[in-house]
């Protein structure tokens, strides 16, 4: 199988300089030995003006087959002939993927210590392969290329010149330009592309593709319109990784959304929690929770959403009451949500106990059409981990747009923490608190969010009551239309 790469230049910038991008001499000629045969750079053309860098992969059937040991594509025991002759020598397809991450590493993630300035920038690039596997025909090849800024021709490659009534093959010749593109982006395309046109992959997909897939879409994959078929045909349309590459490739596009790190939206469990089974509740953990669950009974909600539910703790305690009919966990941390999904051992549960069950990922600072019609949505030790000014987009979107009948929020009240002993002065009862209200402040704030959106609030003691400086949770419960038999309760607590 066969490709190449060309680019044009000056005499100020000349061509060769894609030999320093590639880290493979123009003057030489230099084979690499893969696990499926010799890979072959050379330069078919490199001056100032026009420089080609070709990569022939030269594949050795029988240790195809080898490797394969009976399996999947060249090991079929069916049949026995095709596992020598096929198209694995010629097309293009994740055997050359792979010859390209091998060979041309350095260049695929941008590095180039000879000339470090060069690789972030685009240059006129022309990639040429003859013979490509295009299943789903030249239309297919246009609609995952040219959203990346290539200009494609994909002419199709009749089964035999000498008989045109047979039709063209399910192969194209394909020629890729491009002005405005670097040479690693090109290169990331391709890697990931080839074997996705191809919808095959000559070797077992593990979980470890996902992260290659990552990787290698980083700046691209996420907004990409076909993002979904990608990622279904580059991990072998295996279900659970595909389901696991999109979520984490929301959680990118909702961190690039919000103009921050994933690392920053994703961290609703610290580290040390990965791989904790079960998380120990605290005595006001658990306080907590009842008194969400005695508000919800009260307001008579039978569809529930814990926004921001974080491990699934609530969501856990509210399966346990028939009362709750559907009960919906979302969270924006995937990590969250994977261990939420383990403690309520969604795999293993029966179906008509997994019917009322929902996790999905969200951002609470978005609006969500499937946030909408549910009687009660709770905000457990979740508006203190936003930024003040990221509130009211919170607001809108629970408020205004869910709308709710009944909204539960509990806080801490920063005024109880001088009787917690371990916790230094000044300091938050979590790393990732952007505040703390007093019981004056969160009361305002509720009754400002109440006006605003047209609910009733009142409020409720959470924990022991002390005296001097209230209780150690504060929660307000937000009623509107036929829940009004909640505020009443509330303040009467």
């Amino acid at each position: 199988m066969f490709l190449t790469i060309s680019t044009s230049g000056t005499a100020a910038s000349p061509a060769t300089d894609l030999g320093f991008l590639l880290h493979k001499h123009p003057g030489n000629a230099q084979s690499f030995t893969t696990s499926y045969g010799v890979a072959h750079v050379f330069y078919p053309e490199a001056d100032a003006e026009r420089c080609t860098a070709a990569l022939l992969l030269e594949v050795d059937a029988v240790a195809l087959v080898r490797r394969g040991k009976g399996k999947g594509r060249g090991g079929a025991p069916d049949a026995a002939l095709a596992q020598y002759v096929n198209d694995r020598p010629y097309a293009a397809s994740s055997l050359l993927a792979v010859a390209i991450g091998n060979v041309f590493s350095s260049a695929m993630r941008g590095v180039c210590k000879a000339r470090p300035e060069a690789p972030a920038q685009p240059r006129p690039l022309r990639v040429e392969v003859p013979a490509l596997p295009a299943r789903g025909g030249p239309g297919l090849v246009r609609q995952l290329f040219e959203p990346l800024g290539w200009t494609v021709t994909a002419e199709p490659v009749a089964l035999d010149t000498g008989f045109p009534e047979w039709g063209d093959s399910r192969y194209v010749g394909l020629v890729l330009e491009s002005e405005a593109l670097t040479l690693s982006e090109a290169l990331r395309h391709l890697y990931v592309l080839l074997p996705v046109l191809d919808d095959a992959k000559h070797y077992w997909v593990s979980s470890e593709e996902v992260d290659k897939l990552l990787r290698a879409g980083e700046g691209w994959l996420p907004g990409h319109p076909e993002q979904k078929l990608i990622t279904s045909r580059y991990l072998s349309r295996r279900w659970s990784l595909t389901r696991q590459a999109m979520e984490r490739l929301e959680l990118v596009r909702l961190a690039e959304a919000d103009d921050s790190e994933v690392e920053e939206i994703d961290n609703a469990v610290e580290e040390e929690t990965e791989t904790e089974a079960e998380e120990k509740p605290t005595p006001l953990a658990v306080r907590r929770r009842e008194a969400i669950i005695e508000a919800l009974r009260r307001s008579g909600a039978s569809r529930v959403l814990d926004l921001g539910c974080g491990q699934g703790q609530l969501v856990q305690a509210l399966l346990k009451d028939p009362a709750f009919t559907e009960i919906v966990g979302v969270d924006v941390s995937m990590r969250a949500l994977t261990i939420a999904s383990r403690r309520l051992k969604l795999d293993r549960m029966g179906e008509r106990q997994a019917a009322r069950v929902k996790l999905f990922q969200g951002s609470l600072a978005y609006t969500d059409r499937r946030l909408k019609g549910y009687d009660a949505a709770v905000l457990s030790e979740v508006i203190e981990h936003l930024d003040p000014p990221r509130l009211p987009a919170l607001e809108y979107a629970v408020f205004g747009a869910a709308r709710p009948r009944t909204v539960l929020v509990t806080t801490p009240n920063v005024e109880y923490n001088v009787r917690w002993e371990t916790l230094p002065a000044g300091h938050t009862r979590h790393g990732d608190h952007r505040f703390e209200w007093t019981r004056a402040q969160f009361r305002a704030w509720a009754h400002r969010v109440a006006e605003l959106h047209g609910y009733e609030v009142g409020f409720t003691a959470v924990g022991p009551d002390d005296p001097e400086v209230g209780p150690p949770t504060q929660m307000a419960v937000f009623h509107t239309g036929t829940a009004t038999v909640v505020a009443k309760e509330a303040k009467a607590a």
